[in-house]
């Protein structure tokens, strides 16, 4: 199968979800906005209080809740199915592609010495649970690009040197806040999306986000020879971009 054909597969895919969520919303569940809300709610506002008991009360018993909704939502059944029957086409596809018969030319012999790559250390890994942070200390940085599940990620600019160019830090967060902090001499764009949160970004601040996408850089960002592009992406949490 083609990478053509499988576009069109997951395209249908997310397409026929939509049309099923909406029916189960409309005919069969009404009240499933109000059951995954109400979760939310709980874990935003129990992220917030902790680290107090009545937060972590609250933060994992909306958790609970949200997961119990969502693994009983026709829609979900729905997609399992949907991404079964696709593995399945694709093998069938697979057993039908025809074994090719080429034929063979010898060329002379060349010296081709084999490429070397460098392997750098990240900064941060992919986590489930828990905060990572930078270093109190001078470090050597590199791109950032990761996803959590739970906890919050801090991210200071301070105490390394940025390259010339385009910085790069890409983060995708299910449940959390993310701080950044930037140098005075140094041009920003952030491109953030929440589904619940609130942004305070350099001067400007958002108290309220509710499912939005963000997007600010500041003035001389395209002309500098040293900026940092920020992208984030957080399900509920808070994003703060700041100079220090």
């Amino acid at each position: 199968m083609n990478f053509n054909n499988k576009s069109d597969y997951m395209s249908w895919i997310i397409i026929l979800g939509i049309v099923f969520l909406f029916v189960e919303i409309a005919f069969f569940n009404s009240g499933v906005i109000f059951s995954l809300l109400v979760p939310i709610g709980m874990v935003y506002i129990g992220r917030k209080r902790m680290p107090k008991s009545s937060g972590k009360w609250l933060f994992w018993l909306g958790l609970i809740f949200l997961l119990i909704n969502i693994f009983s939502m026709m829609t979900l059944k729905f997609f399992l199915l949907a991404i079964l029957i696709h593995l399945l086409i694709q093998f069938g596809q697979s057993k039908k592609e025809p074994k090719r018969i080429q034929p063979e030319f010898k060329e002379p012999a060349v010296n081709l010495q084999k490429e070397t790559v460098i392997k750098k250390n990240p900064l941060f890994s992919n986590i489930f649970v828990g905060q990572q942070k930078t270093p109190e200390q001078v470090y050597e940085w590199n791109d950032i690009n990761i996803q959590t599940g739970i906890g919050d990620t801090v991210i200071d600019l301070s105490y390394t040197v940025i390259p010339k160019g385009e910085t790069v830090i890409f983060i995708r967060n299910f449940i959390g806040n993310v701080q950044v902090l930037v140098p005075y001499d140094v041009e920003v764009s952030v491109s953030h999306s929440a589904i619940v949160g609130k942004a305070r970004i350099l001067e400007h601040e958002e108290s309220k986000m509710f499912n939005q996408l963000l997007q600010l850089q500041t003035p001389g960002y395209d002309q500098s020879g040293q900026r940092i592009k920020i992208f984030t992406s957080l399900a509920v949490g808070d994003i703060e971009v700041k100079r220090v």
